[in-house]
């Protein structure tokens, strides 16, 4: 039981980065490279500065803030440095790397003996794992309540249209270049802030804490798609936290199958590529039995 309780913590807490990626992956049309730069970064600096006796609030907070910036910068290098999305993003990540080990000091840096946001009396007085699952519902909770007040407002419905159609917006007075480096401050903002949550979750950063989790944040998002369907906006970004804690599920079976934790990217690629590859096989069978139907008809 505990060890489910476990993933379904896991699966809230990463929801944080689905939410966060679906700002540019969905609503902007482009996946952001940076995420694998902001996320250790949000990481190395609250766990640093708690290290170092800030208060872990303020520490994660802070983690909001250096991510904002990450993300500023690789808007910056797209909008007006005309470097194509892509490569503006692995250019963030990699100088990430560098800063990361500037904050830290070091390849890692554990919290034992640390308060962190979980050490609050509340939540300490919880069973095992149930202060993430406590703590994650809370946070991803105001996270949900705020991108839908947000993306209701003027301001954000202008986001949205550039990400539709960034032409269109433009020929109605929308500074899209401005809303597609706002779209980038808030993902990477919460994606830092992410980093900073789960560290403080694992009780340690390190400087390699952000590979692959693009494809863990891409599996939260497709496959709450695919096992919901067709969903308003506001009911997309719930399924992506339903989603990430269905993604953490499956890893817990497969890794229940006797598969070593040392291959779960690999696990990870590949139950990402089964669900995006789910709709076009739904489309296939749904033909093929269309056709079949029709072959009926005509005999």
């Amino acid at each position: 039981m505990s060890i489910i309780v476990s993933s379904i913590s896991q699966g809230i807490l990463w929801a944080i980065l689905g939410v966060a990626l679906y700002l540019t992956f969905r609503i902007l049309n482009f996946a952001d490279m940076t995420v694998e730069g902001s996320f250790p970064l949000g990481a190395s600096t609250a766990v640093a500065l708690i290290a170092h006796g800030t208060n872990p609030f303020l520490a994660t907070i802070a983690a909001l803030f250096v991510g904002a910036i990450a993300g500023l910068i690789t808007g910056v290098l797209y909008t007006k440095g005309r470097i194509p999305i892509l490569l503006a993003g692995i250019l963030v990540m990699t100088a990430c790397l560098s800063i990361n080990l500037r904050i830290m000091g070091s390849a890692n840096i554990s919290l034992l003996d640390q308060k962190t946001i979980f050490s609050v009396p509340f939540l300490s007085d919880l069973p095992k794992y149930f202060d993430g699952v406590v703590l994650g519902l809370i946070v991803i909770s105001m996270l949900l309540a705020f991108l839908m007040w947000f993306l209701q407002t003027e301001l954000g419905q202008a986001f949205i249209a550039t990400g539709d159609n960034k032409v269109m917006a433009a020929a109605f007075g929308i500074k899209t270049d401005r809303m597609t480096i706002m779209g980038l401050m808030v993902s990477n903002a919460l994606i830092a802030f992410g980093g900073a949550v789960i560290a403080q979750n694992n009780g340690f950063a390190d400087i390699n804490m952000g590979i692959g989790i693009i494809v863990i944040a891409l599996a939260s998002i497709i496959i709450g798609e695919v096992a919901f369907g067709n969903l308003s906006l506001n009911q997309r970004l719930v399924a992506v936290v339903i989603g990430s804690i269905i993604y953490r599920l499956v890893l817990l079976a497969v890794l229940q199958l006797g598969f070593s934790t040392n291959d779960l990217n690999l696990i990870s690629s590949i139950i990402l590529a089964l669900a995006m590859m789910l709709p076009q096989v739904r489309k296939y069978l749904k033909l093929d039995k269309v056709l079949h139907m029709g072959g009926k008809v005509n005999d």
